[in-house]
């Protein structure tokens, strides 16, 4: 399927989606909204995936932010329908392990649309901010919880208060990013980032995911134990499950055999 803002690219079961409308830095418009919901609910279907990488053309940014041409038209219903707060939120959800991979500008929305993912990989030429308020308006996305909770209440106050743009070594170094790697080894250091997780069995850290999402989003206790519960009740009938538990069991006793041997 082709898209007018944005790419989709699958390969050794990794989605990639590169935003791409780098003659505006990136911006997120209307546009971008609609693409990413098309291709987002294509890929929420798709069995073969086991991860997903957002990334950027263009090399100047990941995101700039929104489009404050198309933005400053917007009014209260717009804010009401919550547009990109929507879009930001079916991310968050994406039922596989997702990584952002950033060069350049990650400001605003497209901050706001990193802290959606699970990582974030970036590039020594980033920089992140929210710088919202300086336009009349705040980060109405998720960045007013997501931050927080990712990097602590201190530092969200100030890059939420002020506005302030930070270098990639400072969100490194207050829990925004990941890693940090040169600019054009992002991708490479996404699929790195992401090899480890890969290994495992993908059901498991599909619902290991969906059990964690509960838990950020404020499920209680009980309901929590039982989800839980439930997850893994799941997981004990799974094919996988036998295959894996068959396979340590074989490596454990021919190790053992071989102690005998020795």
């Amino acid at each position: 399927m082709s898209y007018d803002t944005i790419t989709v690219d699958i390969d050794d079961g990794i989605a990639v989606i590169t935003l791409n409308r780098p003659d505006v830095r990136n911006a997120i418009n209307q546009q971008m909204v609609d693409d990413l919901h098309v291709a987002l609910e294509a890929l929420e279907q798709d069995e073969s995936l086991s991860a997903l990488i957002l990334t950027s053309a263009g090399g100047k940014a990941f995101m700039s932010g929104a489009d404050i041409a198309e933005l400053r038209e917007r009014r209260r219903d717009d804010a009401l329908k919550g547009i990109n707060s929507s879009l930001f939120a079916r991310l968050e959800r994406f039922p596989r392990p997702t990584v952002a991979a950033i060069v350049g500008w990650c400001l605003g929305g497209g901050c706001e649309l990193s802290l959606t993912c699970d990582f974030r990989v970036a590039g020594r030429s980033s920089k992140f901010g929210q710088p919202e308020v300086g336009l009349g308006i705040m980060a109405a996305a998720g960045a007013t919880r997501r931050l927080p909770a990712l990097v602590g209440l201190a530092a969200a106050r100030r890059l939420l208060f002020s506005g302030a743009i930070i270098d990639v070594d400072e969100a490194a170094s207050i829990g925004l990013v990941d890693r940090v790697v040169e600019d054009a080894e992002v991708l490479a250091a996404a699929r790195e980032l992401l090899a480890p997780i890969l290994k495992q069995a993908p059901e498991a850290v599909k619902q290991t995911k969906r059990a964690l999402q509960a838990w950020v989003h404020g499920a209680g206790e009980a309901e929590l134990m039982e989800l839980d519960n439930e997850i893994q009740s799941g997981l004990f009938e799974h094919p996988d499950k036998f295959a894996r538990m068959d396979a340590f069991l074989a490596r454990r006793k021919a190790k053992q055999d071989a102690k005998k041997d020795a």
